[in-house]
């Protein structure tokens, strides 16, 4: 069932680090950012710069991850339907 899988993805949590694990993005299935964590040392007053590309990085990659996790279960369900076969309907 479309719905229930729906429901699930957008349930779900993603962990995910940018940074060698230096920054960690917490994500839910609907794109929410739950929590940054940022290791200490990492943080470098005079190089600022590298912590907002990781920062984005890490950012980038955790809805990347969500995006393609629900592309890919909902093509599961999806996969096997052929649009083809109702002519007007698109």
């Amino acid at each position: 069932d479309m719905a229930a899988l729906q429901e699930d993805l957008d349930s779900r949590e993603y962990d995910v680090s940018a940074g060698g694990g230096m920054v960690s993005v917490k994500i839910t299935g609907t794109k929410e950012i739950l929590d940054i964590q940022i290791k200490p040392e990492i943080v470098d007053p005079d190089d600022i710069e590298t912590l907002q590309d990781i920062l984005t990085a890490a950012v980038n990659e955790a809805i990347k991850t969500v995006t393609t996790t629900n592309n890919e279960e909902m093509g599961k369900v999806t996969g096997s339907l052929n649009m083809s076969g109702f002519p007007g309907l698109f």
